[in-house]
């Protein structure tokens, strides 16, 4: 499907059941509406081949509907001009990969993911949004951080120059304002060669809803509706217009799933991140269930799991639903889901304003909570929803007058502390590293000086990093699979847990929730325990009180943990 080269030109083939005739019009043939026409293949699929088509020559698709004719750019276009343009011819063997492009993508209980969005990331020379090569820019400082996966906020071809990517006008285009497909691959072959695995976004809940040449592509529709590639029914509303692809189609469903292949053979990502997934199978959000939606989750998560093992499906679904991640029947065979269970009370103990009204139960419940192992989440303080639309940064909704004081420093870090030692798939948002105290907006980038002036901040952060992917050796545990609760105190504000590695290497985790230090006694796995990180420790933030934690002597199964304000505290075996 689409434009495919050949040796000499290209080949054109395209979905449009309701033409009386279609004809291949572009730079190639002087834009002659009767040069070429495609041959009726008789099942709605048109094609021909065009000998002399090249690489970068303009195009466009010419549909006659009786006594109408539609320009259509391709739905399939790997390039276009703009949202509305026309589309341009691509072979994507001409990329050099560079002696062959063998990233191994690392395993779900290794993965710490850092999510951004391309245009905002960094301010740009030209004063308009940033591109994949400035992002391209900042991957020494992506590997100094410690992460080793970047999840790219929707970067296919949107309407306009700026936006959060999750308005796709053409899905198998990327972003011109970003690069196009070049950009995006090199993008990911640098990435590879600092050890990042390369996650991106995908909508495949709604489509547009603006600049849609697939919107009543071939002139048919229903009620007023998108036609061919959409339901026509109740079926079709969404948040985001009538613009729900129609998945009963077994046409769409190729659309869909060969777009997600397309990301990761021809641009070789690591994984897709599926877009609000609820909204794929049911009507609203919540109800009215669509059947066809579920299978579609489940064709692309088993495609990805039998064409290319090792690499990741992600659902963005928040309902803790367990058959997301299932794997057998009636499951949509996901690797993981963003947690709704982890994210929203962990926030709300962050942000409340007085100590005793937070709940360690509901903290202790969101670490241990899991779908059926212990990687198969994605856990997270802050995102792009999180930190924009009436929400803003954990800085802020702690301390909206004074978001770089004391104590929202202390908690902003407490759920960094959270985010990177409990079970499961850690992520951070662009900025969170260096306390960037904005809400998110695709046109404002982030204030790159607070990387400078919180550097010692984002040293805690590296450090947390290093510990969660056991970088110095003495902490594996914070990858492994199994979390036992030891301490949950709520008159206290103190949790504590111990993670472990099925061979038996253990971390003992401890957090107090409080303003003030606290002595509790808990049970320990037996023998001498010695502190391997301290938040509390003035070299993170002058504003720190570099409360002395004492190592542990738990040889009789009991310690006592003394822990500073708003601390979180890691031990390891001596």
């Amino acid at each position: 499907m689409g434009a495919i080269p050949f040796d000499g030109g290209f080949a054109f083939r395209v979905w449009a059941p309701n033409a009386d005739a279609v004809h291949v019009v572009g730079d190639f043939n002087g834009w002659d509406d009767q040069a070429h026409a495609l041959q009726h293949e008789g099942n709605g699929h048109w094609y021909g081949e065009v000998h002399g088509a090249a690489h970068g020559n303009e195009y466009q698709f010419l549909l006659t509907v009786g006594e109408h004719r539609f320009l259509r750019i391709d739905p399939r276009a790997q390039v276009v001009t703009n949202s509305v343009g026309n589309g341009i011819l691509y072979d994507h063997g001409r990329f050099d990969w560079q002696a062959d492009d063998q990233f191994v993508t690392p395993g779900q209980h290794e993965l710490v993911i850092y999510e951004t969005h391309i245009g905002s990331f960094v301010p740009s020379g030209d004063g308009g949004p940033a591109d994949l090569h400035d992002l391209t820019g900042k991957l020494d400082y992506l590997v100094g951080l410690g992460v080793n996966a970047v999840e790219l906020m929707p970067l296919m071809e949107f309407a306009g120059d700026y936006s959060w990517g999750y308005n796709p006008a053409h899905i198998f285009a990327v972003e011109r304002t970003y690069g196009g497909p070049e950009a995006l691959k090199a993008f990911v072959r640098e990435a590879h060669r600092h050890g990042i695995a390369v996650i991106v976004d995908v909508v495949y809940n709604h489509f547009g809803p603006s600049d849609l040449s697939i919107w009543q592509f071939d002139g048919w529709s229903e009620n007023g509706k998108g036609g061919i590639y959409f339901y026509n029914d109740e079926r079709s509303s969404t948040p985001w217009g009538d613009t729900r692809p129609d998945y009963g189609r077994p046409e769409v469903r190729s659309f869909i799933l060969d777009n997600a292949r397309m990301w990761l053979r021809d641009y070789h990502v690591d994984g897709l991140r599926l877009d609000m997934t609820p909204y794929m199978r049911t009507i609203d959000g919540f109800s009215g269930d669509i059947p066809e939606g579920w299978a579609m989750m489940r064709l692309i998560g088993e495609m990805v799991r039998t064409e290319f093992p090792g690499r990741l499906v992600i659902a963005e679904d928040l309902h803790n639903d367990a058959a997301v991640t299932a794997v057998g029947d009636g499951g949509a065979a996901m690797h993981a889901q963003w947690d709704n269970q982890f994210v929203h009370p962990v926030r709300e103990a962050l942000i409340t304003p007085a100590d005793e009204h937070r709940s360690i139960p509901a903290v202790a419940q969101a670490v241990m909570h899991r779908y059926h192992h212990a990687f198969d989440r994605v856990i997270y303080t802050e995102s792009h929803d999180e930190v924009a639309n009436g929400k803003a940064r954990i800085t802020s909704e702690v301390r909206g007058d004074n978001p770089s004081g004391w104590d929202a420093q202390k908690r902003a870090t407490l759920g960094a502390a959270l985010v990177l030692t409990a079970p499961g798939m850690p992520m951070l948002f662009q900025g969170q590293e260096f306390l960037e105290d904005e809400w998110f907006r695709d046109n404002v980038p982030l204030d790159w000086e607070r990387a400078w002036a919180f550097r010692e901040i984002t040293q805690m952060f590296r450090d947390l990093i290093r510990m969660r992917r056991n970088l110095d050796g003495d902490t594996a545990g914070l990858s492994g699979p199994n979390t036992t609760l030891v301490t949950l105190d709520d008159d206290a504000n103190v949790i504590a847990y111990v993670r472990s590695t099925d061979d038996g290497r253990h971390v003992l985790v401890a957090l107090n929730l409080t303003a003030h230090a606290v002595q509790r006694e808990v049970q320990l796995p037996g023998g001498y325990w010695k502190v391997r990180f301290n938040s509390d420790a003035r070299a993170y933030s002058s504003l720190f009180g570099d409360h002395a934690t004492p190592d542990l002597d738990a040889r009789d199964g009991h310690a006592v943990l003394d822990l500073g304000p708003y601390s979180s505290v890691v031990f390891v075996p001596a």
